[in-house]
């Protein structure tokens, strides 16, 4: 995915203002979360907003917010909604989620968080934060949800496998998990990225356990799941 940005079915993301570029776990969850088809959907930590823009194409009847602290991503975020074709029903906030507090909560709330809480800190400050739970623990993102999700609504975000079980231990008896995905890059490597989705009460039913191979090692490169989940939006697809 170019420096200066990507080029979807029907939008472009530029990301030449934003530390975090344009990459497969947004698109991937952007793709996968379950969102209604009226009401308000909140996109944390939202970047270069290609999350709110993925959401605002799926979910023609939702109002779309995204909320970041990084004010060039928000400037970013905020040319790439308004270019788009559904710009009219994205609003984009230079906020951080501990001091979001709208009047009203939201149907569905999709994040791709920042991670990797013990690793070495990159030598970019901006990349630092967008990356790193220094700014947003999960502690404070699985408040943040609770505060703000509808009762009947559901969040999601993608983490690495590592990350995921640490989110899972933040969220304990607090969200409830109702959907997981575990993505690998090829039927036979190890666990890369998991798709989790919660709701704030506890579920009728199991969760429903996924998963999806990105490469299948075929002609086609991209395996049959992958491209049927992604086809809305790539153009290779």
């Amino acid at each position: 995915m170019g420096g200066g940005g990507f080029t979807f079915k029907q939008f472009h993301i530029d990301h030449s203002r934003c530390a975090m570029k344009v990459g497969t776990d947004g698109v991937l969850i952007g793709a996968w979360c379950r969102l209604p088809s009226s009401g308000r959907i909140l996109d944390i930590g939202t970047g270069t907003g290609l999350i709110a823009v993925m959401a605002a194409q799926r979910a023609s009847g939702c109002t779309v917010t995204g909320i970041d602290i990084d004010a060039e991503c928000v400037a970013q975020a905020r040319d790439n909604a308004a270019s788009s074709p559904w710009g009219g029903r994205i609003g984009i906030e230079q906020c951080a989620l501990q001091e979001f507090f709208p009047t009203h909560r939201f149907d569905a709330i999709v994040s791709n968080p920042p991670y990797f809480e013990e690793s070495l800190l990159p030598p970019d400050a901006r990349r630092t934060a967008a990356r790193h739970t220094r700014s947003l623990t999960y502690a404070e993102l699985v408040d943040g949800v609770v505060r703000l999700l509808d009762a009947e609504g559901r969040f999601s975000l993608i983490l690495p496998a590592a990350e995921s079980e640490r989110f899972l231990s933040a969220a304990h008896g607090v969200l409830f998990l109702t959907r997981r995905c575990d993505v690998r890059t090829t039927p036979g490597s190890g666990v890369r990225r998991v798709m989790m989705e919660f709701a704030v009460s506890v579920p009728k039913l199991l969760p429903q356990i996924e998963s999806l191979s990105i490469e299948d090692g075929g002609p086609m490169r991209y395996s049959g799941e992958y491209r049927a989940l992604t086809r809305d939006f790539y153009l290779k697809f």
